[in-house]
């Protein structure tokens, strides 16, 4: 089997065949995958995991991998939630965690330098020591890889002012299924035909693996204040934050919560059925208090009344708190968080029937949002759904039924089906609702050029021809 001579271009120290191991990479951190083994069944597990060091070692095994048509399934730390991990016993599960070192930081262009595989929290505190940062800070920041960022085209919890991972990379080092290794980007701005960083941006394991990227990054903040404000409903709070970003004021962090999340994230902070927006404020001092006085003429102009700052201090102490899917499990619980991002004209009703739409799931115990990540054009949100059946059996059809009401009710309002998380199989059906059917067949053209054999991650992010 060609799988077993890969000690021959790949040192047997790097190659695992145990059995902890292949299970330990069966899926990511997919809720419906972890139901599925919390049931019982039966999930399938690579052939072998594989760990390279290097590039060079990347380009080695997919050299190997072309010549035998053996499937790669790229994996940074298995932090996906969209369902990009289905190996089966045939294909080699890539391994990226050991390629995690800082190559370079250099202060005087602002830009870090790291293997793809490097934990996400360790790189920004490679940075912090220097009094820099990335900017950068998803929810997943301690248990998700740099090159994993690039893969499912994320977002951190300050992209409002500091932008998403696009925003953010300078340079990507790219191995092709071929086992050629492609560098995307050179400088701070080029004309020299289109951005090829976008074909390892959003990719999801399927076009190359991502082997090292280049940030750029930010001095650290020489001032943070806090400030939280109640709004009679989402709707105003929307309007308000729409004039904070056109009147171009950019708090890093803008979120808004309905009633429902408030009254279960922030207990003693209810106001009535009030929305609540948490501020966060940095950069310069002048700047941040600038800010802050305009918001709050902002604010009261709209009728919105002030809320104790300090709701929104703690949400940045324990915001990457989250619950085990096996926790709810247990409860009797399947849950997911659903992101997906609309116009301002389109929000208003993508929030109204979303949350509609969800409640008329059976069994459902809870539907609700907030948002998250705001934009001079737009807005995204994040719908929260928890389904109690008394049947466990049945949690998996809840599941899917609750993802697929909010994605069709939030295309029919015109919206965006995807906005940070990536797609992975889970999305990949309502892909035609963002590409159109015709963006869908050139990303597969795309697909085709860069992998003839189809070897990368095969089943990930495109729909099967059978589904079209």
């Amino acid at each position: 089997m060609p799988i077993e001579k890969l000690a021959n271009v790949i040192d047997p120290e790097r190659i695992s065949v145990d059995p902890d191991d292949l299970n330990a990479h069966r899926f990511d951190r997919w809720c419906l995958k972890h139901w599925q083994d919390w049931q019982g069944e039966t999930l399938p597990a690579p052939g072998c995991v594989v760990r390279p060091e290097s590039t060079e070692e990347v380009q080695a095994l997919m050299r190997h991998a072309a010549a035998h048509s053996i499937a790669v399934i790229p994996w940074g730390l298995g932090s996906g939630v969209c369902g990009g991990i289905e190996p089966s016993d045939d294909q080699i599960l890539l391994d990226m965690s050991a390629m995690n070192q800082v190559i370079e930081i250099d202060e005087e262009n602002l830009l870090l330098t790291v293997q793809a595989g490097i934990n996400g929290l360790v790189a920004e505190e490679a940075v912090a020591e220097r009094g820099l940062t990335m900017g950068h800070w998803p929810q997943s920041i301690g248990i998700s890889s740099v090159g994993g960022w690039v893969s499912t085209r994320a977002s951190g919890q300050f992209s409002t002012a500091y932008g998403n991972i696009e925003d953010i990379v300078y340079t990507i080092d790219f191995v092709l299924a071929s086992g050629e290794k492609v560098t995307l980007g050179k400088a701070p701005r080029a004309a020299s035909g289109p951005d090829l960083r976008h074909l390892a941006l959003g990719a999801e394991g399927t076009h190359g693996v991502v082997t090292s990227v280049t940030l750029s990054l930010r001095r650290q903040p020489a001032s943070r204040q806090f400030s939280a404000w109640y709004c009679a409903d989402m709707a105003l709070g929307f309007r308000a934050q729409r004039e904070i970003v056109q009147q171009d004021w950019k708090p890093p962090v803008m979120r808004q919560y309905d009633a429902s999340e408030v009254a279960r994230l922030f207990a003693g902070h209810e106001c009535d059925d009030s929305s609540l927006i948490l501020l966060v404020h940095e950069g310069p001092i002048a700047r941040v208090e600038a800010e802050m006085l305009a918001i709050n003429d902002i604010m009261a102009s709209l009728g919105l009344s002030a809320a104790d700052p300090a709701v929104a201090a703690s949400w940045m102490e324990h915001r990457n708190n989250v619950p085990e899917w096996r926790d709810l499990l247990e409860q009797g619980l399947i849950a997911d968080t659903i992101e997906v991002s609309g116009s301002w004209r389109q929000i208003d009703a993508i929030y109204d029937n979303v949350v509609a739409a969800l409640k008329e799931v059976p069994d459902c115990v809870n539907a609700s949002a907030h948002s998250s990540h705001v934009y001079r054009s737009g807005i995204n949100l994040y719908f929260t759904f928890a389904c109690m059946p008394g049947d466990t059996s049945v949690m998996g059809d809840r599941y899917l039924e609750s993802w697929d009401r909010a994605l069709t009710a939030t295309a029919q309002a015109g919206g965006g089906i995807a906005h940070h998380h990536g797609s992975g199989r889970l999305r990949r059906q309502y892909l035609h609702h963002d590409l159109g059917k015709g963006g869908v067949e050139l990303l597969r053209t795309v697909k085709n050029a860069l992998d003839p054999q189809g070897i990368l991650n095969p089943g990930n992010l495109l729909p099967p021809l059978s589904d079209q």
